[in-house]
């Protein structure tokens, strides 16, 4: 193991020089251009001032703040702030700690939910008491590295950034710092947005679909390192672990894969609730690798499975692949009581690393559906 890295404050503020600073990206344009492009379209002109303003206070997944399905009324501007939270977390059983950057102190940060042609309003927190440069980057937004680019605020520094929401479906946000961004992505610094059709979900053949609940699942890949014992190191902060981690993640392997910030953290007394014959909106995000959900002894009845809601869902999955940076959605209803296993089908991801959640199902069972014909018995 390389020999830790003391990365001091000053040197991670200024991580940005490590691949460029993101402004020349954001401002460059090609020195010699063959043509010029045809102009775009230009969209009517929205007077902002004229918009209602609705505030919205985020809440920590699997839930999710209240909002309407169908939108009412014209676009708004949805108000959000989040508070930018660098903290130690425990992500096992057996006490293995990670120094977590994370939106709103959790791992995913919260599910943001607006509709099409809304205006997204964020004003982006960092404490002083954080030591990191810290941004955000919407996959949902147009331009400036989806915000990134001019969002980067410092420790004791606030910004606020507005973007209308032109597409619908649901998207990953993540942290994005020049020279640090997978660092800060496997850190936790990432989330979701849902942006429904104004119309509300429906079935690509023009029927509406609905849900009675709304969760989301984040799922994050951390890699810690270990020493030469084998066992999980700790660190006294997160510039302390820098160097190993660095190390560890360059290695592609990653030492958890969890749902919602740690092993367990949907299972057991924290699984998610339902009822039979309810229809459950799955939100599922991964910021960095790909993943394959699959509800054991459910379906999903309507998937999004790249989670952009104008495209037909694909009917009766068993399993859906979710590409790397993307959020996908799953409607699914149940039909039967008890405990269903929702996991990342790599059984070794789910089973090893810590990729499951559980959902309580209550209600009546339905023997038509499955029946015991023959309990087991001597032959």
């Amino acid at each position: 193991m390389s020999e830790h890295l003391n990365v001091s404050r000053r040197a991670l503020l200024a991580g940005a020089a490590i691949a460029g600073t993101i402004a020349p990206i954001v401002a460059a344009a090609p020195a010699q251009a063959q043509r010029a492009p045809a102009p775009a379209k230009a969209a009517a002109k929205v007077d902002i001032s004229t918009l209602p303003r609705r505030k919205v206070e985020l809440v920590a997944p699997p839930f999710v703040h209240k909002h309407t399905q169908k939108a009412v009324g014209g676009p708004a501007i949805v108000e959000f702030t989040m508070t930018i939270q660098e903290k130690k977390i425990v992500i096992d059983d057996e006490g293995t700690e990670v120094h977590a950057m994370t939106f709103n102190g959790s791992v995913p940060g919260p599910l943001m939910v607006v509709h099409q042609d809304d205006y997204v309003e964020l004003t982006l927190i960092n404490p002083e008491t954080n030591t990191l440069m810290h941004n955000i980057d919407f996959h949902s937004a147009t331009g400036a590295l989806g915000g990134a680019g001019l969002t980067e605020v410092n420790p004791g520094e606030k910004t606020v950034l507005r973007w209308k929401a032109t597409k619908a479906g649901v998207f990953v946000y993540h942290c994005a710092p020049s020279g640090m961004v997978p660092w800060h992505v496997t850190s936790g610094m990432n989330g979701a947005i849902m942006v429904l059709p104004r119309e509300g979900l429906t079935d690509g053949k023009g029927n509406p679909l609905t849900y009675d609940r709304i969760y989301y699942i984040g799922e994050q890949d951390f890699y810690v390192p270990r020493d030469k014992n084998g066992k999980f190191k700790k660190y006294p902060d997160a510039g302390s672990a820098y160097a190993d981690t660095m190390e560890v993640m360059r290695g592609l392997i990653p030492s958890h894969v969890v749902f919602n910030g740690a092993v367990g953290a949907l299972t057991g007394k924290n699984a998610l609730q339902a009822a039979v014959g309810e229809k459950v909106l799955i939100v599922h995000s991964q910021a960095n690798r790909d993943t394959r959900p699959h509800l054991i002894g459910g379906h999903g009845d309507y998937v999004w499975a790249t989670g952009k809601f104008h495209n037909p869902p694909e009917v009766d999955q068993e399993t859906w692949f979710i590409p790397g940076g993307t959020a996908g959605a799953a409607l699914c209803a149940f039909h039967q009581p008890g405990i269903y296993a929702y996991v990342n089908h790599n059984l070794i991801e789910a089973f090893e690393l810590g990729a499951a959640a559980h959902f309580t199902v209550t209600g009546d069972w339905n023997h038509d559906l499955m029946t015991s014909v023959l309990p087991a018995t001597g032959v």
